[in-house]
Protein backbone atom coordinates (compact mmCIF):
# COMPACT_ATOMS: atom_id res chain seq x y z
CA UNK A 1 0.00 0.00 0.00
CA UNK A 2 1.52 3.28 -1.13
CA UNK A 3 -1.26 5.46 0.29
CA UNK A 4 -1.59 6.98 3.77
CA UNK A 5 -4.34 9.02 5.40
CA UNK A 6 -3.44 12.22 7.24
CA UNK A 7 -6.02 13.51 9.72
CA UNK A 8 -4.91 16.99 10.73
CA UNK A 9 -5.75 18.67 14.06
CA UNK A 10 -9.15 17.11 14.75
CA UNK A 11 -8.93 18.09 18.40
CA UNK A 12 -11.46 19.05 21.05
CA UNK A 13 -10.68 22.80 21.03
CA UNK A 14 -11.26 22.96 17.27
CA UNK A 15 -14.44 20.84 17.31
CA UNK A 16 -16.30 22.03 20.41
CA UNK A 17 -16.93 25.37 22.07
CA UNK A 18 -15.62 28.80 21.13
CA UNK A 19 -13.28 27.68 18.34
CA UNK A 20 -15.46 24.91 16.89
CA UNK A 21 -15.15 24.53 13.14
CA UNK A 22 -18.22 24.73 10.92
CA UNK A 23 -20.13 21.43 10.94
CA UNK A 24 -17.51 19.83 13.19
CA UNK A 25 -19.75 16.90 14.14
CA UNK A 26 -20.54 16.14 10.49
CA UNK A 27 -16.84 16.55 9.73
CA UNK A 28 -15.88 13.99 12.39
CA UNK A 29 -18.45 11.54 10.98
CA UNK A 30 -17.07 11.94 7.44
CA UNK A 31 -13.47 11.60 8.65
CA UNK A 32 -14.46 8.42 10.51
CA UNK A 33 -15.90 7.13 7.22
CA UNK A 34 -12.60 7.89 5.47
CA UNK A 35 -10.45 6.36 8.21
CA UNK A 36 -12.56 3.17 8.17
CA UNK A 37 -11.90 2.88 4.43
CA UNK A 38 -8.17 3.45 4.99
CA UNK A 39 -7.94 0.83 7.73
CA UNK A 40 -9.93 -1.65 5.62
CA UNK A 41 -7.44 -1.11 2.76
CA UNK A 42 -4.49 -1.46 5.19
CA UNK A 43 -3.42 2.14 4.50
CA UNK A 44 -1.68 3.79 7.44
CA UNK A 45 -3.76 6.32 9.37
CA UNK A 46 -1.67 9.18 10.74
CA UNK A 47 -3.21 11.65 13.14
CA UNK A 48 -1.50 15.03 13.36
CA UNK A 49 -1.98 16.76 16.71
CA UNK A 50 -1.15 20.45 17.08
CA UNK A 51 0.28 21.54 20.40
CA UNK A 52 1.20 24.83 21.99
CA UNK A 53 2.61 26.04 25.30
CA UNK A 54 1.58 29.11 27.24
CA UNK A 55 -2.07 28.87 28.15
CA UNK A 56 -3.80 28.44 24.79
CA UNK A 57 -6.65 26.09 23.89
CA UNK A 58 -4.22 23.60 22.28
CA UNK A 59 -1.68 23.49 25.11
CA UNK A 60 -0.11 20.04 25.34
CA UNK A 61 -2.02 17.85 27.78
CA UNK A 62 -5.08 20.10 28.01
CA UNK A 63 -8.61 18.91 27.25
CA UNK A 64 -8.66 21.10 24.12
CA UNK A 65 -5.43 19.48 22.88
CA UNK A 66 -6.84 15.93 23.04
CA UNK A 67 -8.11 14.26 19.88
CA UNK A 68 -11.77 15.15 19.40
CA UNK A 69 -14.49 13.22 21.15
CA UNK A 70 -16.15 10.98 18.61
CA UNK A 71 -13.08 10.67 16.37
CA UNK A 72 -12.37 6.97 15.82
CA UNK A 73 -8.76 6.13 16.64
CA UNK A 74 -7.29 2.64 16.33
CA UNK A 75 -4.34 1.22 18.22
CA UNK A 76 -2.51 0.87 14.89
CA UNK A 77 -2.81 4.60 14.08
CA UNK A 78 0.27 6.79 14.29
CA UNK A 79 0.04 10.08 16.20
CA UNK A 80 2.49 12.85 15.34
CA UNK A 81 2.76 16.10 17.30
CA UNK A 82 3.38 19.38 15.50
CA UNK A 83 3.83 23.01 16.48
CA UNK A 84 3.48 24.76 13.09
CA UNK A 85 0.85 24.92 10.34
CA UNK A 86 3.02 22.58 8.25
CA UNK A 87 2.64 18.99 9.46
CA UNK A 88 6.09 18.18 8.03
CA UNK A 89 7.93 21.04 9.79
CA UNK A 90 10.15 19.69 12.60
CA UNK A 91 8.13 16.46 12.86
CA UNK A 92 8.69 12.79 12.10
CA UNK A 93 6.03 12.79 9.35
CA UNK A 94 8.34 12.66 6.33
CA UNK A 95 10.46 9.89 7.87
CA UNK A 96 7.30 7.92 8.73
CA UNK A 97 5.98 8.22 5.18
CA UNK A 98 9.34 7.35 3.59
CA UNK A 99 9.80 4.30 5.83
CA UNK A 100 6.48 2.97 4.53
CA UNK A 101 7.10 3.81 0.86
CA UNK A 102 4.14 6.19 0.74
CA UNK A 103 3.61 8.05 -2.54
CA UNK A 104 0.00 9.22 -2.19
CA UNK A 105 -1.67 11.07 0.68
CA UNK A 106 -5.31 11.43 1.56
CA UNK A 107 -5.67 14.64 3.55
CA UNK A 108 -8.50 15.85 5.79
CA UNK A 109 -8.93 17.80 9.01
CA UNK A 110 -8.67 21.31 10.36
CA UNK A 111 -8.36 24.16 9.54
CA UNK A 112 -8.79 24.58 5.80
CA UNK A 113 -6.83 27.79 5.32
CA UNK A 114 -4.08 27.00 7.82
CA UNK A 115 -2.81 23.50 8.50
CA UNK A 116 -4.72 21.68 5.74
CA UNK A 117 -3.58 24.18 3.09
CA UNK A 118 0.03 24.39 4.28
CA UNK A 119 0.45 20.64 4.71
CA UNK A 120 -1.11 19.94 1.30
CA UNK A 121 1.20 22.41 -0.43
CA UNK A 122 4.24 20.97 1.36
CA UNK A 123 3.17 17.44 0.42
CA UNK A 124 3.02 18.47 -3.24
CA UNK A 125 6.47 20.06 -2.96
CA UNK A 126 7.82 16.82 -1.51
CA UNK A 127 6.42 14.85 -4.45
CA UNK A 128 3.25 13.33 -2.99
CA UNK A 129 0.04 13.14 -4.98
CA UNK A 130 -2.84 14.23 -2.76
CA UNK A 131 -6.50 13.29 -2.52
CA UNK A 132 -8.11 16.13 -0.58
CA UNK A 133 -11.36 15.12 1.08
CA UNK A 134 -13.52 17.96 -0.19
CA UNK A 135 -16.09 17.56 2.60
CA UNK A 136 -13.46 16.44 5.09
CA UNK A 137 -11.90 19.75 6.04
CA UNK A 138 -13.36 22.82 7.67
CA UNK A 139 -12.66 26.02 9.56
CA UNK A 140 -14.46 28.93 11.21
CA UNK A 141 -15.89 32.13 9.72
CA UNK A 142 -13.23 34.84 9.53
CA UNK A 143 -15.28 38.04 9.34
CA UNK A 144 -14.84 38.28 5.57
CA UNK A 145 -15.82 34.82 4.36
CA UNK A 146 -17.95 32.08 5.84
CA UNK A 147 -16.30 28.80 6.81
CA UNK A 148 -18.06 27.07 3.91
CA UNK A 149 -16.68 29.68 1.47
CA UNK A 150 -13.16 29.32 2.87
CA UNK A 151 -13.28 25.54 2.60
CA UNK A 152 -14.63 25.62 -0.96
CA UNK A 153 -12.04 28.22 -1.95
CA UNK A 154 -9.14 26.15 -0.60
CA UNK A 155 -10.41 22.97 -2.22
CA UNK A 156 -10.59 24.74 -5.59
CA UNK A 157 -7.27 26.56 -5.18
CA UNK A 158 -5.33 23.47 -4.12
CA UNK A 159 -6.81 21.44 -7.00
CA UNK A 160 -5.56 24.06 -9.48
CA UNK A 161 -1.91 24.03 -8.41
CA UNK A 162 0.12 22.48 -11.23
CA UNK A 163 3.67 23.73 -10.63
CA UNK A 164 4.82 20.87 -8.38
CA UNK A 165 4.06 18.03 -10.78
CA UNK A 166 1.93 15.94 -8.42
CA UNK A 167 -1.64 17.21 -8.17
CA UNK A 168 -4.45 17.54 -5.67
CA UNK A 169 -7.60 15.63 -6.53
CA UNK A 170 -10.67 16.66 -4.53
CA UNK A 171 -12.93 13.76 -3.60
CA UNK A 172 -15.84 13.48 -1.18
CA UNK A 173 -15.69 11.11 1.76
CA UNK A 174 -18.44 8.97 0.25
CA UNK A 175 -16.77 8.77 -3.19
CA UNK A 176 -13.26 7.97 -1.89
CA UNK A 177 -11.86 4.64 -3.07
CA UNK A 178 -8.58 3.27 -1.77
CA UNK A 179 -6.97 0.56 -3.89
Amino acid sequence: MHTALLIIDVQNALCFGEYAAFDSQGLIARINQVSAKAREAAAPVILIQHETKGGGPLDHGSEGWRLAKGLNVASTDVIIAKTATDSFHNTALQAELQSRGIQHLIICGLQSEFCVDTTTRRALGLGYAVSLISDGHSTIDNGILSAAQITAHHTATLANITSFGPRVTPVSAAALRID
